[in-house]
Parts: C-alpha cells; sequence; structure tokens
C-alpha cells in the first residue's frame, strides 16, 4: 500500500486525492457532511454536521488528539476517515476508525482505500487493538472491516436514534493486532508491520 500522504488515486474514472484534514478544510468538511443522509451519521459520536462540532475537531487534530484523513474530488470532500485515540485513558492501546463516504463513490474502492489508510495511522500509532462502528443495516462497510480481519465484537441494541425517533442497533467490529498478526506469520503471511 502506497502509504504517503497527499496522494492521488483513480476511483472508476475519477481523480481523488488523499490528504490529512487541516483547519482550513472545515468549511468543505461541513458542506461535505451536510449532503449525507443522517442516518449516514449515526454511529458518530456527534453530528458533524453542526459548525461547533466541525470546529472541536479542528481544535483536536491541532491537538495531536486525532487524525483525520480526506478524499477531495474537484476541489470538495467526498470522504474522511478518523483514527481517534485517547493516551490518558485506561484504553490508551486502543484506536477507533471513523470512516464517511460519499454516497456516489461508494462500492467503487474509496471506503475500501480510506479503511485501509485510517487502519495503517492508528498501526503506525501504535494502537494493539483497533475497533470501528457501524449501524448493522451497512453490509457493505461491515464487509470491509472484516476483509481487514475485524471481527463481531458487540452490538448494542437500539443504541442510536435518527431525529424522527428510530432507533438502530450498533455493532462494534473489532481488530487485536498481534492475534491477526500470528495467524497471518503462521500461514506465511507478513504480519502488521507490512500496513505500517
Amino acid at each position: 500500500m502506497n502509504s504517503q500522504l497527499p496522494r492521488s488515486m483513480r476511483i472508476g474514472d475519477e481523480e481523488v486525492e488523499l490528504r490529512k484534514m487541516q483547519a482550513a478544510d472545515e468549511r468543505a468538511v461541513l458542506a461535505f457532511a451536510r449532503d449525507l443522509e443522517p442516518h449516514e451519521l449515526l454511529f458518530l459520536r456527534r453530528d458533524i454536521r453542526q459548525p461547533k462540532v466541525v470546529a472541536a475537531w479542528s481544535r483536536e487534530i491541532e491537538a495531536g488528539q486525532l487524525e483525520t484523513l480526506l478524499a477531495w474530488r474537484s476541489g470538495a470532500v467526498v470522504g474522511c476517515g478518523t483514527v481517534v485515540r485517547d493516551p490518558l485513558s485506561w484504553s490508551a492501546h486502543v484506536a477507533e476508525i471513523r470512516t464517511v463516504i460519499a454516497e456516489d463513490l461508494r462500492g467503487h474502492g474509496l471506503g475500501t482505500a480510506m479503511v485501509q489508510e485510517t487502519f495503517r495511522l492508528a498501526l503506525v500509532g501504535g494502537a494493539e487493538k483497533i475497533f470501528a462502528q457501524m449501524t448493522t443495516d451497512q453490509p457493505g462497510a461491515i464487509a470491509v472491516f472484516e476483509g481487514l480481519g475485524f471481527r463481531p465484537e458487540a452490538i448494542l441494541r437500539e443504541h442510536v436514534r435518527d431525529h424522527t425517533g428510530a432507533s438502530y442497533d450498533i455493532v462494534i467490529l473489532s481488530h487485536i493486532v498481534a492475534e491477526v498478526a500470528a495467524k497471518l506469520e503462521a500461514y506465511g503471511v507478513a504480519g502488521s508491520e507490512a500496513w505500517a
């Protein structure tokens, strides 16, 4: 995997650039989030359609608390992936990956590329366990994570509600880096260092 950022890639017939989020990107991120269906954001802890949330997100990036990768097409954000860690918590060895892709680019490889790159960032950052969460009605997203060795760990029943009051289950998928690396090495495949 080419791990240099920024970098360009072909998604279908289009050129997409991947690069890390900066404070100047707040307006473009807000425009991206507001184009998404609210249901697609239910797994996030905060509503990224709100300017104050994106401003706080930007401050956390500047402080080194988050890493966010943005996908750009024709000057607009079409995807974002974030690695979330809390080095002061009891789970300092754990990272969460959060990824959202524009609807018209799903199923063309951008989601997979974003997940792979945020996964690599989590590994480089020293994460020993990586997890992701999403609503259970997202089989494509679940398949992308399972393809990287993530496995279902928990289902949180009726854990989130949309603006209409409808409840949805959240699935948590996790990846124990040492376990998966040991399995890969047993089959003669390079371990986690191959992703870094």
